[in-house]
């Protein structure tokens, strides 16, 4: 025993010799790894501003059960008048109600304001009907849902204290650092008051397809309970609020995404003011634009996003932006791809006049567009794509498409709207490259390197003229059956 405490403590002499001679500094060997002492500073500074969330859901519809007919004399006549006149829930005849299910969700939350004010996620609260904030005293108070917002996944409550709460203030996310040190505090797995610690590992995470915003990323353990909790920077302000987790398991795994501060407040701002978020609605629908489609523009290198389809009823319409226009600057903010568009035009004030620099046929044009409200936009209907029978017709081949004319036969069994022009795909060859870019039978050829096309011959003659200026790929424009498009490049090789 003792020659192995020995040798122990020779390895651990030596190893720290050997780090010293490396140059490395001497702070770093003195801090703790866990993080600094000012942890525990912060936390007993900030600690009883954080709550614990309890919503509940229960159903208020109520189910009717018809009375079954039976046969005269019937031996289960009996059995069936029991369940129906006296059974679960009471009743009479055949309005007979179920016992209601209650479902139940624990999360995290912060107060903002000393009034009241509290702050958590939206998926946290869900579609609760009763909502409960639980404070570190103990104290339980009924809440009210100021507002939400389920794009960012932000929710508003609001308390009625007996006495002044403890408040939290927002920090700067945007002058936040990856590797600092930062800190969260929530109720994982019903455990209430959780504090667990760790650094930014990256920011402006995009976590979903759609996201209206960009994230901080931490390894800061955050399980189930967490959501809805801040995120705190050693200063004891809030820079995020914890909101999703990515693990196979379902528990921390160190990766975990914050709203940023930065994000979040003028959200909440629109929450309080208005009950309602209210962000700025361009009216198009945009893709990405990869190699072979910026090659096909003429375009330098994929950048911007490309413009596949204009509302009619949005506000691009009246200010001339067209289908195949490649937004490169919004609000004088640079547009690298297209998914940074929708953050930067929900971030905009609805009623703006704003400049939109476009590529149109390899020329920059400036287009002013006086923003509408995106969650007006969203009411508009969206009819769902259908599909149907292969073309029987005489057709034309090209690229491994076979083309045919829209005839009232082909509506029929595509069912291919009325107000759609253009050149139908009646077959696609399974090996070729318009497979490999999910154009498919039922699919509407509407332009060709944008010029409109209403034939097969169109289509053909278009795509000789191409080959025939050594383009290597040439730009399509698809529709589907019910009018929704985009743009697709296909290869001339």
């Amino acid at each position: 025993m003792a020659r192995s405490t020995l040798a122990l403590r020779s390895a651990l002499l030596a190893a720290t010799t050997a780090l010293a001679l490396s140059g490395a500094p001497q702070a770093a060997l003195a801090q703790s790894p866990r993080g600094p002492d000012i942890i525990a500073d912060v936390a007993a500074q900030v600690i009883d501003s954080v709550v614990n969330i309890s919503a509940t859901t229960t159903p208020t519809e109520q189910r009717t059960v018809p009375m079954p007919q039976l046969p005269p004399g019937s031996p289960f006549q009996d059995f069936f008048d029991e369940f129906f006149k006296n059974g679960p829930g009471g009743g009479e005849g055949q309005q007979q109600g179920r016992p209601q299910r209650r479902s139940n969700s624990l999360g995290s939350g912060f107060v903002i304001d000393a009034s009241g004010i509290v702050i958590t996620n939206a998926h946290v609260i869900g579609e609760a009907n009763d909502v409960t904030v639980i404070f570190a005293d103990g104290r339980k108070l009924k809440a009210e849902i100021v507002g939400k917002d389920t794009k960012v996944d932000l929710a508003v409550l609001r308390v009625k204290p007996d006495k002044p709460l403890k408040a939290v203030k927002f920090g700067d996310s945007e002058k936040t650092r990856i590797g600092q040190w930062v800190m969260a505090i929530g109720n994982p797995f019903g455990l209430g008051g959780s504090v667990s610690a760790g650094i930014i590992s990256a920011r402006n995470r995009d976590i979903s397809d759609q996201s209206y915003g960009q994230y901080i990323q931490t390894d800061a353990a955050i399980n189930k309970g967490n959501s809805g909790g801040p995120l705190f920077d050693m200063n004891g302000d809030v820079i995020g609020i914890n909101t999703a987790i990515l693990s196979p398991s379902g528990g921390s795994i160190g990766i975990g995404f914050a709203v940023p501060s930065a994000m979040a407040k003028p959200i909440i701002d629109q929450l309080l003011q208005y009950g309602e978020t209210r962000r700025g609605w361009l009216g198009v629908r945009i893709q990405n634009v990869d190699e072979s489609i910026a090659e096909s523009l003429g375009l330098k290198e994929p950048k911007g996003a490309l413009v596949a389809g204009v509302d009619d009823k949005g506000p691009s319409k009246p200010a001339g932006i067209e289908p195949g226009d490649v937004i490169l600057k919004f609000d004088g903010k640079d547009v690298k791809e297209s998914k940074d568009l929708p953050r930067i035009v929900g971030q905009t004030a609805v009623g703006k006049d704003v400049d939109v620099l476009i590529l149109r046929k390899g020329k920059e044009i400036t287009k002013q567009v006086k923003l509408g409200r995106l969650e007006e936009g969203e009411k508009l209907a969206k009819a769902s794509a259908t599909q149907g029978e292969p073309e029987k017709s005489v057709v034309k081949k090209a690229l491994g498409l076979n083309l045919a004319p829209i005839t009232d036969d082909a509506k029929k069994r595509f069912a291919i709207k009325d107000n759609v022009k253009g050149v139908l795909v009646s077959r696609v060859d399974p090996n070729s490259p318009a497979a490999d870019k999910r154009i498919q039978a039922g699919d509407i050829i509407v332009e060709v390197q944008q010029e409109a096309v209403a034939t097969p011959d169109a289509v053909m003659k278009r795509v000789d003229a191409l080959k025939k200026e050594g383009k290597k790929s040439a730009l399509f424009l698809i529709s589907n059956a019910q009018g929704d498009v985009r743009f697709v490049a296909l290869s001339l090789e």
